[in-house]
């Protein structure tokens, strides 16, 4: 399977796993050790890394969509687990399966897939009308359309400001109570349109509720906690010398994966400045495989998705 390879799941809709051969480069380097896809969204990975795995290799997938565990059905290789669960639980998971503290490599697949955002039905995107829902797990959590419902301006700008980085927060967020006050928000494209005629400055190739959309699905996932504690759990259940691979798709969650793994090199960066230590005493738990990688410009052609993915890798040392 190339790079740019697609697939089509069984729900009918497309899929192009980013990055495909670089990251299973990367994280398979024992064909015969424990690996785990925290994010097995419709396979792509996880069946590239059991074509690398040697008969005694092992797959332990998780994902928190029940679509995507229905999809990983068709997968019947032996070597081959699913759970559906938040990959912030990867320890717990690990556990279960006797795996805890004994991985050769954990693959985090950051932020949406495309059959989740091609679905109408599942609300996240704003150029196709659907529910206005967005969350990964249908059955858990508050909703888009609830968040919106529920919560104060300034509570929206902020979730706006924040995981959106939109400028014009508060008045995109004025807009939306003002409406909302008429009827409440049920579909995507309503809420679309109502931030589109409300942003003042549209940005060049970018739809004006790009932003918005992005906060509210990371604010109802809880995405970026999410991605902080799966790293942290990560560095436990890896063994010595396993690879920790993580592939982001935009800025807020690739800087906390960047000072994640920075952290971690440098060692004990939480002392107090000027106090003496050894070199041999700082706790360096992570050294750098190399330097961040990008979608390559033939893989962002064939899937435009890839042009924003950073892929980040490090080894645990013990």
């Amino acid at each position: 399977m190339t790079p740019s390879a697609s697939e089509t799941t069984a729900s009918g809709f497309r899929h192009a796993s980013v990055l495909l051969e670089g990251a299973v480069e990367a994280l398979v380097h024992d064909p015969r050790g424990a690996y785990l896809d925290g994010t097995f969204g419709r396979g792509g990975h996880s069946r590239a890394i059991l074509e690398r795995l040697a008969p005694a290799g092992r797959l332990l997938a998780i994902d928190r969509d029940p679509q995507a565990v229905a999809e990983a059905a068709s997968i019947t290789d032996a070597r081959f687990t699913i759970e559906q669960g938040e990959f912030a639980c990867l320890n717990e998971i690990a556990e279960r399966h006797r795996l805890h503290g004994r991985l050769a490599g954990i693959l985090l697949d950051v932020g949406v897939s495309s059959p989740q955002l091609d679905d109408p039905e599942r609300g996240f995107s704003f150029l196709r009308d659907g529910p206005l829902d967005m969350r990964m797990d249908p059955t858990r959590g508050q909703s888009a359309a609830d968040f919106i419902a529920r919560s104060g301006e300034v509570e929206i700008a902020r979730v706006f400001k924040a995981y959106g980085e939109e400028r014009f927060a508060r008045r995109l967020a004025r807009a939306v109570v003002a409406r909302r006050a008429e009827r409440p928000f049920e579909r995507t494209a309503d809420l679309a349109e109502v931030v589109k005629v409300a942003h003042p400055a549209w940005e060049k190739g970018k739809h004006p509720a790009t932003r918005v959309f992005q906060a509210l699905r990371i604010q109802v996932n809880g995405e970026l906690e999410q991605l902080d504690a799966a790293l942290t759990a990560a560095l436990e259940a890896l063994a010595p010398g396993g690879h920790l691979v993580v592939i982001s798709f935009h800025s807020l969650e690739d800087r906390r994966v960047k000072r994640f793994i920075r952290d971690h090199v440098r060692g004990d960066t939480d002392l107090p400045r000027g106090m003496p230590i050894r070199d041999d005493q700082i706790q360096r738990r992570l050294e750098s495989l190399g330097k961040a990688q990008r979608a390559s410009a033939g893989e962002v052609q064939d899937n435009p998705r890839a042009r924003s993915a950073v892929m980040r890798m490090a080894r645990k040392r013990f």
